[in-house]
């Protein structure tokens, strides 16, 4: 029995897990060609509210009022990079999830592949200088001075040996 209803939960969180979209049944265009266009521009548009969902994923009301305006521009004939371009002029490059690469844009791109390339160069420089420093201390043997060199020969001299008995 708990097998069974082990499988029954696991059914549904594979279907309730599914991809879940906020476009509304109203908003959906007649034509199954203009919507796809208009469903891929929704994902590469951001939520102003959200920030970090596309316009397709969020169900702000202003990502709706996005989606409704994706729309209508597709309808109104214009291409995607037109609808694109309407929208950055209309709220900045922020609205596009993936900035395009231009000058103003130049260290958001450039940034993480440097610091990526700084950091593992950081890392390479401080494994050299681990590297030398351990062998450095391997071929130099710590010298014992004359007091210390006694006291350890009294010591080992007042030890029993270790083949004799115990």
């Amino acid at each position: 029995m708990k097998r069974v209803l082990a499988g029954i939960f696991a059914v549904a969180v594979m279907v309730g897990s599914s991809a879940v979209c906020a476009v509304q049944p109203d908003e959906i265009m007649a034509d199954p060609v203009k919507e796809a266009r208009a469903r891929d521009l929704s994902r590469e548009l951001r939520c102003m509210v959200c920030q970090n969902q596309s316009i397709d994923d969020s169900e702000a009301p202003l990502a709706r009022d996005l989606r409704l305006l994706v729309r209508e521009r597709i309808a109104a004939g214009d291409s995607d990079a037109q609808v694109i371009d309407f929208l950055v002029a209309r709220y900045g490059e922020f609205v596009l999830l993936k900035p395009r690469f231009n000058p103003h844009t130049l260290m958001l791109w450039l940034l993480p592949p440097l610091a990526l390339a700084g950091g593992g160069f950081a890392l390479w420089i401080y494994g050299r200088r681990r590297s030398r420093s351990a062998s450095a201390e391997d071929q130099s043997p710590a010298k014992l001075s004359a007091d210390e060199q006694a006291r350890l020969e009294r010591l080992m001299a007042a030890e029993p040996s270790p083949d004799g008995p115990v």
